[in-house]
């Protein structure tokens, strides 16, 4: 029996550039949306960008640039476009219109990549409750059928009908998987209180900067780990000693820019490992053109999981990536971040920063991996002290 391989679907990717932001930075960011739709399954072909203040209220981009983008579609014979904000139901609509192939804005890629990487049961309840949130008020696109019909006898009724029967399925489901979700994180939540008042750590960080290699580095477990966004979806929790102190080092999953509200509510109880966490371990690819921006993503989202108070040591992985632009002596341009050496980094707030710990290292190559357990050793048994001060004579024979 021969198997045959399916084809990569084709797609074309679709941005705006603000007002303030500079073309590199709208590149990185089609960038990753490239790597999110190839994380999907896709194979992007090329990308239409334009400088608008607001996204086109009927087709999100201007006239002009949607018949560009239409002639490439219809010559290339692409499968759909992907367009790097949420869309209304009524861009959805008039964009497949004009394009005449399937439309996913970011928000339905995402969704569509964590309900392939959904392994256990828990995580598909939480992903399939959000797709259905994201999917009830665009309910009206998927009758666009009914619409090339209109006028014939006895098909406006029931098309209308058929919608309302449709929207009630869903909120049901929606009811339904709510739940369930209610009970597994009562579940999760006894599950914690029996873990003790061993000290809890949790890895965060934006997606794909290394987190699941370095828990299998600090645990000696076989987290999955892949070079593919969002590879962990389900929060994996380990015991860890390091000399003679235990604590729990839990893998949460990774943080993205616009990451949909709905993900968010739907794995909150996910997400309660980093919320009832006592020390945050924030993973950095210190080898990404854009990592600021990332740090501001992640730091952003831990404030809105009430998290952003909690003692953080911040870990700047994939030195063994990292590369800058050397410049020449007599080069009198001023001097860009994209010129500072990894010497040069460590000097700024990255390793000089008196309310946060830092450390630099390449979980790939182990590079500086015992600086990070001798300091996340240190940062633990101050937790410690503090919570069990008559244990304190301990350490010191350690």
């Amino acid at each position: 029996m021969i198997e045959t391989i399916k084809p990569l679907e084709k797609a074309v990717l679709v941005g705006i550039i603000y007002p303030g932001q500079d073309e590199r930075e709208v590149d990185d960011f089609l960038d990753e949306l490239a790597f999110l739709t190839e994380t999907a399954g896709a194979g992007p072909l090329k990308r239409f960008t334009q400088k608008l203040d607001t996204p086109n209220p009927r087709t999100f981009v201007g006239s002009g640039k949607i018949e560009e983008i239409a002639l490439f579609v219809k010559d290339n014979n692409v499968d759909l476009a992907i367009f790097d904000d949420e869309l209304s139901p009524s861009q959805l609509r008039n964009i497949e219109k004009e394009l005449g192939c399937r439309i996913l804005d970011r928000t339905n890629l995402i969704l569509d990549i964590f309900a392939q990487r959904a392994r256990t049961s828990h995580a598909r309840t939480q992903v399939e409750l959000a797709q259905y949130q994201y999917l009830l008020p665009r309910l009206t696109g998927l009758w666009t059928h009914l619409e090339r019909q209109r006028g014939g006898i006895g098909l406006r009724g029931p098309g209308e009908t058929e919608i309302e029967t449709d929207r009630r399925i869903i909120r049901d489901r929606i009811a339904l998987l709510k739940t369930q979700l209610k009970k597994i994180d009562t579940q999760m939540a006894t599950q914690r209180k029996r873990r003790g008042k061993l000290v809890r750590v949790a890895l965060v960080g934006y997606t794909n900067v290394g987190k699941s290699t370095i828990m299998n580095l600090l645990s000696k477990s076989e987290v999955f780990a892949e070079n593919k966004l969002f590879a962990t979806l389900d929060t994996t929790v380990r015991k860890v000693v390091i000399g003679n102190l235990p604590f729990l080092l839990s893998d949460t999953v990774g943080f993205i820019r616009k990451l949909p509200h709905d993900l968010v509510e739907s794995f909150k109880s996910t997400l309660d490992e980093v919320r009832e966490s006592d020390l945050l371990l924030h993973i950095v690819d210190i080898s990404h053109s854009s990592f600021e921006e990332q740090i501001h993503v992640v730091n952003e989202t831990l404030k809105e999981l009430g998290s952003a108070s909690k003692p953080v040591i911040v870990i700047f992985n994939k030195t063994d990536a990292f590369t800058y632009m050397a410049k020449d002596e007599y080069d009198l341009t001023p001097v860009m971040r994209e010129n500072y050496s990894l010497p040069d980094l460590k000097k700024t707030w990255m390793g000089n920063n008196e309310n946060q710990k830092s450390v630099f290292i390449s979980a790939k190559t182990k590079e500086n991996v015992e600086e990070l357990r001798t300091l996340l050793y240190e940062e633990v048994k101050k937790i410690h002290v503090r919570r069990y001060p008559y244990n304190e004579l301990l350490y010191e024979t350690l």
